[in-house]
């Protein structure tokens, strides 16, 4: 079991990472990053995990690297513990199902970009939100700058890097790092809902619409539309689909199996 991670399955097909290390604002260690790591991977090989949400035990989500542990780092151990992060975020975004923040206090630096990975974002009103690494002579180096400037556009990507600024909620919801905010008391309630819905719709229909989503956006349209429909003409021929249209006509909850 991961020491530094909080796992928990509260509905079927719906799992919770949490980040597990409250007493420093769970900030990311060389450790939590090997554990989130290994645990990515092996959601991805669970057919039953439907819908996956992160989010951080205590007051805070996530508060960046660990900087007491870099305190004095050499160089060659920073690159060989960035190495270790840049896995970690390439296996949280090659996870097939979606991937939820439940941002539930400060989300700063890599807890920032864990976010902006996720396929989307509930944040709690008090939660904050930050890529301060300008005023630490870096920059972020997860994907932070181009998942930023994806979600929230160029000209408030350039604003927010550059200055270091933290973020409310409510303005990282209107720039499009965060679908909605809720009361702090009512963010888990509000993220399972919306999880347990994607966990009950067909399996291979929502890692479909994830891929195709991700995948065309980097794709001019007619190529995009291409990938679209070859999905589609795959998805049309399961036995998910069957059911589906049985289901609707029976007049009963579809029982999907991913076949």
């Amino acid at each position: 079991m991961p020491e530094t991670l909080k796992i928990s399955e509260p509905a079927p097909g719906v799992v919770v990472v949490a980040f597990n290390r409250p007493d420093v604002a769970n900030a990311l260690s060389t450790q939590m990053g090997l554990e989130l790591l290994e645990t990515w991977a092996a959601l991805k090989t669970r057919a039953d995990v439907r819908c996956v949400v992160l989010t951080g035990e205590g007051r805070h989500f996530q508060a960046g690297a660990d900087l007491k542990e870099r305190n004095g780092m050499t160089d060659e151990a920073w690159a060989e513990q960035h190495r270790i992060f840049e896995a970690m975020i390439r296996a949280q975004l090659a996870v097939d199902v979606p991937v939820i923040a439940a941002v539930n206090g400060a989300a700063m630096g890599g807890g920032c970009e864990m976010t902006l990975a996720c396929d989307f974002a509930y944040a709690a009103d008090n939660a904050r939100f930050g890529l301060p690494e300008v005023g630490l002579g870096i920059m972020p180096g997860l994907g932070g700058t181009q998942l930023l400037t994806r979600q929230a556009g160029e000209r408030r990507a350039i604003e927010i890097l550059t200055t270091g600024r933290p973020l409310t909620a409510e303005e990282a919801r209107e720039a499009g790092i965060v679908n909605k905010v809720v009361p702090a008391d009512q963010l888990m309630a509000a993220v399972l809902e919306t999880a347990q819905k994607i966990a009950a719709n067909a399996p291979l229909s929502v890692k479909a619409l994830k891929h195709v989503v991700h995948e065309g956006a980097a794709m001019d349209l007619a190529a995009a539309m291409e990938l679209e429909l070859s999905h589609y003409n795959r998805l049309f021929k399961t036995a998910d689909r069957r059911e589906g249209v049985a289901s609707f006509n029976e007049k009963r909850t579809p029982a999907f199996k991913g076949e």
